[in-house]
């Protein structure tokens, strides 16, 4: 064989690799494909796009919205499939550990996104499949003979005879904030939210946020995240928030929950990985679930169970005017009560099953979850707007909670508990991968 042959050969060869590797796309490219599609996708619903600080340039003109919805959505599931399938291609045997969660991240969130389309054009899902396929998670089933367990020892642990909702209630309304007292008592604990996580994670100088209240809305509170470590934070007012919310919310919207999730991800994933895909939050992803699980299990981090009552009794009572000679019972009681949050799922899953109707679905909230009947009704307005989003809060908080306390993050060791919490917030993740 000539020498001229074999060079001949292996330029050829070193073509063909070359046009191979031009061909397979880069994960930032996929990225990028998946940002625009999503913001194309949050034209066909207004819930969709939670927050989004990429280029301007980006995002879709809403005049792209035609009257023949159908081919477009069509054209995005087909989009998402192809995404899919370009991501698929890329080669993944020398890469970090790191690349390769956010491939994995990357994958989960087309899925849920191709989803999302099927949706838009009319596909039903039972509660179950869209937990599967929108948030990467299974609920677990609860019976209701399992709630009537919880209820005997809320009976024996609340004050009084009769009703035991009514009880509850009762009981409860001794703690509600005054409505000319609620800014006081919010922003101070906030600021202990604040406080407890600047000493632990650290944050942009120029992060910041403003607190806004509003009623008509459909959710107790809302981050609303801009950009730039900025968050607007919202509190609900149509109805009475007690004295153990303020530091719920403020913990969960904002230090060390939502705000700080996001700006984290902002600074630490976008600006200096550069992945877009952390650019865009779509609600009804895998991310949601973690975004909203970390929230709530960062109150927890925050403000431990004894110190958190401690502030509450010595800070926050006295600033919203409340007796606290009867908190312990108060705390005793809501601890009980939280073993109920997930009667609000068994509600969701046979009311979005189509199992249970609507009034059935209130009647089931008041008995098992004692809300009054306001807040049972406003959470019905809640699943008929987010359906199986209410996952994201229980479910979500456990699989967070085991995630890290499996991994050493246990309440006898804040130091390693805070660790892993701000580990989580600002490295890939799945729902079903927090093993």
């Amino acid at each position: 064989m000539s020498r001229k042959f074999i060079l001949l050969v292996m330029a050829c060869g070193l073509f063909v690799t070359s046009c191979s590797k031009e061909n397979t796309m880069t994960m930032n490219q996929v990225a990028e494909k998946y940002v625009k599609l999503t913001l194309k996708i949050g034209l066909y619903d207004a819930d969709y796009i939670d927050a989004y600080y990429g280029p301007a340039e980006w995002r879709p003109a809403p005049d792209t919205v035609k009257s023949d919805d159908t081919t477009q959505i069509r054209a995005l599931e087909k989009e998402a499939d192809e995404l899919l399938n370009q991501l698929q291609a890329i080669p993944r045997t020398n890469i970090s550990e790191m690349e390769e969660l956010r491939y994995k991240f990357l994958y989960k969130q087309l899925v849920a996104a191709r989803t999302k389309t099927q949706m838009l054009l009319g596909r039903k899902l039972t509660f179950d499949e869209e937990a599967a396929e929108l948030y990467d998670a299974q609920p677990p089933k609860y019976d209701q003979p399992h709630f009537e367990e919880i209820l005997k020892k809320l009976d024996a642990a609340l004050p009084g005879k009769g009703n035991i909702i009514d009880r509850a209630n009762n009981f409860r309304n001794q703690f509600v904030i005054p409505k000319a007292k609620l800014d006081t008592v919010f922003k101070a604990a906030i600021a202990e939210g604040r406080r407890r996580t600047l000493q632990h994670i650290k944050m942009p100088t120029n992060e910041n946020f403003v607190v806004e209240y509003v009623t008509d809305v459909a959710w107790s509170g809302y981050n609303w995240f801009k950009g730039n470590s900025f968050s607007v934070i919202q509190v609900n007012t149509d109805y009475p928030i007690f004295i153990d919310r303020a530091v719920d919310l403020a913990s969960h919207e904002g230090y060390p929950g939502h705000h700080v999730f996001n700006t984290l991800v902002e600074n630490r994933m976008m600006k200096e990985k550069g992945w877009m895909e952390y650019s865009v939050m779509p609600l009804f992803t895998p991310q949601a679930l973690l975004m909203e699980g970390s929230a709530n299990y960062g109150i927890d981090v925050a403000f431990p169970a004894a110190d958190r009552m401690r502030f509450e009794k010595e800070v926050l009572f006295p600033l919203a005017g409340l007796d606290s000679s009867l908190a312990d019972k108060y705390y005793e009681i809501e601890h009980l009560k939280k073993e109920l949050a997930y009667s609000g799922n068994e509600a969701a899953r046979a009311y979005l099953n189509g199992t249970m109707s609507k009034e059935d679905a209130i009647e089931w909230l008041i008995q098992y979850g004692l809300y009054p009947r306001e807040r049972a009704e406003q959470r019905i307005r809640f699943m008929d707007k987010y359906r199986a989003y209410v996952i994201n809060y229980n479910l979500g908080q456990d699989m967070v909670a085991q995630y890290i306390e499996r991994n050493g993050g246990t309440p006898d060791n804040p130091d390693k508990r805070w660790q892993l919490f701000e580990q989580l917030l600002s490295t890939p993740r799945t729902p079903s991968g927090l093993k």
